[in-house]
Order: structure tokens, then sequence, then C-alpha cells
């Protein structure tokens, strides 16, 4: 899933795409795929905005990237 080839990288790709499957229920079938892109659009907004991250001192990643500017 990563341009470099680093397992390590992959392994944080499929850890991210977990969470939006099991907690923000991308893991079902959809309708359309203008739902899917719109319940997509959503999860990684919620991800992004609500979710803290043990990682990033128990901020959101959207915290978290303001602290760091």
């Amino acid at each position: 899933m990563t341009d470099s080839g680093q397992a390590y990288e992959n392994q944080i790709a499929e850890r991210v795409n977990g969470i939006l499957k099991h907690e923000f229920r991308l893991n079902q079938v959809f309708k359309s795929h203008m739902e899917a892109l719109l319940a997509i659009e959503k999860g990684i907004r919620n991800y992004n905005t609500l979710r803290p991250h043990m990682s990033c001192s128990y901020l959101t990643p959207s915290q978290a990237h303001q602290v760091e500017e």
C-alpha cells in the first residue's frame, strides 16, 4: 500500500483501514458508488477530528497537526 515498500508503513496503513472499516462502519455493502464515497469522506473526517489517538498524546490527528505548526 505504500510507495516506498517499507513493511512498517504498510502496517500503519492497514491499521487505519481497519479502524475506518470497523469503528466507522465502512465494512458494509453500499447501494451506490456515491453512497460509498460520502460514507468514506465522513469516516475520514470523523477519524481526523473526533477520535483521539494514543500515538498523538490522546489528541485527534487534527489537534496534533495544529500543535506541530
